[in-house]
């Protein structure tokens, strides 16, 4: 269970939040949508503790993350998987190293063998099965965002965040990547938050949307209850997402 409650960020005279109250149930796979720039991105980040509150706290199960000291928010990190829009992977690295960076960087518990079997597991998850000594430019679009989905995977965690997962691609990688994260949710038995602009990901893989407008939720509920909704500023967008 995520709470977040009247949460407020502003950036020099930019008042990205303004208010955000929005709960997320264990096991929901809920879309966050919106026009660019509203502040869907940071609300994620504020999830994780990389980026503090003005005002406002978000829990996370029974820990408000915004009054966590340095130990504890790491120890919190560790239930959440996070797929960045870009896939942040590192291009001096090999996929193995990538995936099993936060295993080699901050957990002591692992032999090296026991990473590199929990490697294969996670590429076989995303269906990237063998590429273990590739380079990210080695890699298209898709298989970059698959092996950040990976990476995301490799400490079990029980929330993963999902920033943009189809942006950049095509519409048939787009579809197998909503594919992909709705089946791992399911599989997994994970909470799944994702951010899009594209309507068509609403539609494949979310149980609950939530739309942010000028900084606050303007509308939470099902995907089927958002299409059809009469309010203009939800057709506005859909309209302009869908041309």
């Amino acid at each position: 269970m995520i709470e977040i409650n009247n949460l407020h960020k502003s950036f020099g005279e930019n008042n990205v939040l303004r208010g955000i109250n929005l709960n997320i149930g264990t096991g929901e796979t809920i879309v966050i949508i919106g026009k660019s720039g509203c502040g869907k991105s940071v609300l994620l980040k504020h999830i994780v503790g990389l980026i503090m509150p003005d005002s406002g706290f978000i829990k996370v199960e029974d820990q408000t993350v915004n009054e966590l000291n340095i130990k504890d928010l790491y120890k919190l990190r560790k239930k959440f998987g996070f797929l960045f829009q870009g896939s942040a992977l590192f291009d001096s690295m090999t996929v193995e190293e990538n995936i099993s960076l936060a295993l080699v960087e901050s957990d002591n518990s692992y032999t090296t063998q026991e990473i590199k079997k929990l490697v294969v597991e996670k590429l076989e998850m995303v269906e990237m099965p063998g590429t273990q000594k590739l380079k990210p430019a080695e890699l298209s679009g898709g298989m970059k965002k698959r092996v950040g989905l990976a990476r995301a995977l490799i400490t079990n965690p029980d929330y993963i965040l999902y920033d943009e997962p189809t942006t950049g691609l095509d519409p048939i990688m787009s579809d197998s990547i909503d594919i992909l994260i709705k089946e791992l949710t399911e599989r997994l038995n994970v909470t799944s938050i994702v951010v899009t602009h594209d309507m068509y990901s609403v539609k494949n893989v979310a149980s609950k949307v939530a739309m942010m407008n000028e900084g606050v939720i303007h509308f939470t509920g099902s995907q089927e209850n958002l299409i059809n909704s009469d309010d203009p500023i939800i057709q506005e967008f859909i309209k302009r997402t869908e041309e």
